[in-house]
Parts: C-alpha cells; sequence; structure tokens
C-alpha cells in the first residue's frame, strides 16, 4: 500500500541570503541545525547519524537561491527529497522555502510517518531559531544515543527535572510528543524520541568544550531507571 507524502514551510528570516545558503547547502552549516555530521561535495549529501548513513544525490543547484537532493527511488519504492527556496528581501531579510516530500512503502507506514513529521517539526524550528539567533555560526554536533525508553511520560517528565538543572535559564522553542528543543547562549539542545526505543540527544554547540561523553553520561544517570 505505502504512503505519499508532501509538506511546505515558509518563513521570513532576519539572516542574509548568503547566510541562509551556506545553512541549507554545505557541511558545516548543515551540521549547525539537522542531525549527526553531513557533506556536501562531488554532487550529493552524506550524512552519518549513528547507524543511519544516507547518500543523496544533488537534483538542483542554483546557488544561492535554489537547492534540492533526494534519496532516489528504493526497490520498494521507498523515497524522500528536500528541496529549498531562498529569495532576498529589500530590508536585508530572507524568505526560506522548504518542500519535504517522498513515498514510504508497506502497510505500516503510519508509525514511521508519524515519527518522521514530528521529528521534521524539529528540524525545521532548529533551522530557524539558528537563523535568528547563529547565523555564519557553527556548530559542533553531539549525538547521543541514550537508554531504551517504554514508559515516554515518565521518561519526559524526569528529564524535564533534570534539564531545569543542567541548562538553567535555557529557552525552550520546540516541544512535541516525540520531541523537545531548547536554546541557550552556548547552542541547542534537542531531545527525541527514537523510532526504536532509545532516547537521543542531537545537540548544535556553538561554544564551550561539552562532549558526547558528557551527555551520555547525563542521559544515562538521569533516564538509566526510566526503562
Amino acid at each position: 500500500m505505502g504512503h505519499g507524502f508532501e509538506g511546505t514551510e515558509e518563513i521570513e528570516v532576519p539572516a542574509s541570503v548568503e547566510d541562509v545558503w551556506e545553512a541549507i547547502a554545505t557541511g558545516p552549516g548543515i551540521d549547525s541545525w539537522f542531525m549527526g555530521r553531513n557533506e556536501v561535495e562531488d554532487g550529493q549529501v552524506k550524512l552519518a547519524f549513528g547507524e543511519y548513513r544516507p547518500t543523496h544525490e544533488i537534483t538542483a543547484w542554483d546557488p544561492p537561491h535554489h537547492f534540492k537532493h533526494d534519496s532516489g527511488v528504493e526497490p520498494d519504492g521507498r523515497f524522500i527529497a528536500y528541496e529549498f527556496m531562498v529569495e532576498g528581501r529589500d530590508h536585508g531579510s530572507t524568505v526560506l522555502r522548504m518542500v519535504t516530500s517522498g513515498f514510504l512503502p508497506g502497510d505500516d507506514w503510519a508509525d514511521e510517518f508519524e515519527a518522521m513529521k514530528l521529528g521534521g517539526a524539529l528540524f525545521w524550528r532548529t533551522l530557524v531559531e539558528y537563523l535568528h539567533h547563529f547565523p555564519g555560526r557553527t556548530a559542533r554536533p553531539l549525538t547521543v544515543f541514550g537508554p531504551m525508553i517504554s514508559d515516554w511520560d515518565a521518561a519526559w517528565k524526569t528529564l524535564d527535572e533534570a534539564l531545569a538543572e543542567k541548562l538553567s535559564g535555557a529557552v525552550e522553542y520546540h516541544r512535541n510528543a516525540h520531541t523537545l528543543g531548547l536554546r541557550t547562549e552556548r547552542g541547542m539542545y534537542r531531545f527525541l524520541r527514537g523510532f526504536h526505543g532509545p532516547m537521543i540527544a542531537a545537540h548544535h554547540v556553538f561554544s564551550g568544550d561539552e562532549s558526547e561523553q558528557d551527555w551520555q553520561s547525563f542521559l544515562d544517570i538521569t533516564l538509566g531507571e526510566q526503562k
């Protein structure tokens, strides 16, 4: 059966066309808001996020206005594409439009689509947050896979309480049933409900020396009893 999808997001941000293009079409830029580590070279976009390591072909490249890349159609019909359109405004801001489209195969597509949609909302909001507060800067992506969770309501409550101390004064910029995004002067801190059960931390740090090991310890200690 399967399910085709397409979604569009559009926003005006207080960043230059050049800064927006850098964010969406270069490896260091994508590192600063999406997930994992990214490379844009030789007509491809490569992502490394744990064991998830897809390669997309660039199908539109018109700097600094139009960028598109996609996974190609897999044997089972699975497909995803990301398209970005960038338009400058006279007063120095930029309009960014993003279209996400694709196809999920099988009769059990609904859970995967929900997870992808809720995760995608976090990534878009992080990009918007980045272009408002950190344009032109490059983050260190920190990716940690924490404990497996069975009671997510309890896990989110416990995490909220611990983060109130660890990230005191942080601004919450996004929350939905599967994700949480917080911003400080140092960076953007994100937590995701992993599709196969773990709590995932996927942060973007612009200053300071905190490490993936630091956050691994935090998640293991905080959520180790919330399985």
